[in-house]
């Protein structure tokens, strides 16, 4: 038995050797006949067998395929199959039966769909409308087929303009009444507001020069970093360094934590980008010395996630948020080859905020149950420490010490109390502003200004505005 694969086209791009195949064929099947290219099949040979029954029984595609190659290896003697689309998987699934079957598969060479719409044009990718990639390139020009329904149009058009201006002109094509291929041209924005789709339709999206582009990925940011950085770009960019640059770094992180902490996502949006500006532009340091590039750092992340996440990535079992930190702890510590607990503390970078590392410094002593059982039993260190610091006072000496070991006390308890000190005292100190502001409010509106009251005054206007605050939450 001899088995050929016959591609249908547009009527301007059929190829001689198919389309002789198919009209001479002694069986005929076609892959469905309700696709515009069989419309042609149908007037020179109706006495087909369609496969449409299969696509509509076929519980998913690899049946549907395994289903239409038993189909075809069951014909008596040679046939010829009419391929309206891709057969690929179709292949995939005929091909062991047929050799297992003693069948001979010949597969005729074709003229792409998106190369039959568009022979004028070089698409440098080229997909089906139902499997667009999850990222695209627009600096490459792309043809997308099977744009059958004003549905399918606008799911592709949401795709292309994460990338592609949304009044980028474009080439939509379909065929006429001859069953040749047109096109036309439209603004991207216009492609899911078209009178008819169907199976043939198919899109042209020439590449987008940069400075034409609306949307911009890593990609695009790493380039205009080179372009300052490089010949005839920036010279205050040429001079950065990493040292340079680590204020700014640390300013640019606050701000994103301001950002959240006023819940304004404009503003979060902003300065998560002034963060990624960072992270790219060291990185294009580093590459521009030999040292790694921004795909390095993008490789290390993601192969520490996927180390760190053997519950996803692996076979280990995590059930809980706090299976998986003791599972991080533990790949972390082997991962950086940390021997001793001792260790793991010194890793903590001396650059954090000071709350913040002696927080995850006394996290690190926790981890091996060196800890107070509450923040009820840690709370009289407080006061231990305090009155060591009075003595200290008193005596004019460790004052320093025992002032930063009542501090350490105090972020002490407040981890046991599952809260972090950073964020407190930030929060206390807006506190004190705000009723400083009230204090000085109040003061004006006595005729005065504090700076010409004594302390004890001002206190008593402090005490005044705390006291009306604490009112207010009572009766909130």
């Amino acid at each position: 038995m001899r088995l050929t694969i016959a591609p249908l086209s547009a009527s301007n791009a059929q190829t001689v050797e198919a389309w002789s195949r198919i009209t001479d064929a002694r069986r005929l099947f076609l892959q469905t006949e309700r696709h515009p290219f069989a419309a042609a099949v149908r007037e020179a040979r109706p006495d087909f067998t369609s496969m449409d029954d299969l696509y509509e029984s076929a519980g998913d595609f690899d049946a549907l395929h395994r289903a239409m190659a038993e189909r075809l290896l069951a014909a008596d003697g040679d046939c010829v199959y009419a391929a309206t689309g891709e057969t690929d998987a179709l292949l995939a699934a005929l091909l062991p039966l047929a050799e297992r079957a003693g069948a001979e598969v010949e597969v005729l060479p074709g003229v792409p769909l998106y190369v039959a719409a568009f022979p004028d044009a070089h698409a440098d990718m080229a997909f089906a409308a139902a499997a667009l990639p999850d990222r695209l390139d627009p600096s490459k020009s792309i043809a997308v087929t099977e744009i059958d329904t004003a549905l399918r149009a606008g799911e592709v058009k949401l795709a292309l303009s994460e990338y592609y201006p949304d009044d980028w002109i474009v080439r939509l094509a379909g065929l006429d009444q001859s069953g040749a291929y047109a096109a036309r041209q439209l603004p991207l924005c216009a492609l899911d507001r078209q009178k008819h789709y169907d199976a043939a339709t198919a899109l042209f999206v020439p590449a987008v020069p940069f400075d034409a582009l609306t949307r911009y990925g890593v990609e695009e940011l790493s380039a205009v970093i080179d372009r300052l950085r490089g010949p005839g770009g920036c010279p205050w960019d040429r001079e950065q360094t990493h040292e340079s640059m680590k204020g700014a770094l640390l300013e640019e992180c606050y701000e994103v934590l301001d950002a959240i902490d006023q819940k304004d996502d404009a503003a979060l949006c902003e300065e998560l980008g002034d963060v990624l500006l960072q992270v790219v532009f060291h990185a294009a340091i580093a590459e521009s010395q030999g040292r790694f590039t921004v795909r390095d750092v993008a490789t290390g992340i993601v192969q520490k996630l996927i180390y760190r996440h053997p519950h996803v990535f692996g076979s280990v079992q995590a059930d809980t948020a706090e299976q998986v930190l003791v599972n991080w702890d533990r790949l972390k510590k082997a991962e950086k080859h940390q021997q001793t607990q001792t260790d793991a503390m010194k890793s903590v970078p001396r650059g954090f905020p000071a709350l913040m590392r002696s927080r995850k410094v006394q996290k690190k002593a926790a981890d091996v149950g060196f800890d107070w059982d509450s923040a009820e039993a840690a709370f009289p260190k407080i006061s231990e420490e305090a009155e060591e610091l009075r003595a200290a006072m008193g005596s004019g000496e460790g004052i320093a010490e025992e002032m930063g070991d009542l501090l350490f006390a105090v972020v002490n308890v407040a981890r046991l109390l599952h809260l972090e000190p950073e964020f407190l005292l930030q929060e206390a100190t807006d506190k004190f502003i705000g009723r400083f502001s009230a204090m000085e409010a109040l003061a004006l509106s006595r005729g005065t200004k504090l700076e010409n009251l004594s302390f004890s005054e001002q206190d008593e206007l402090w005490s005044l505005i705390k006291s009306t605050e604490n009112r207010a939450k009572i009766h909130k």
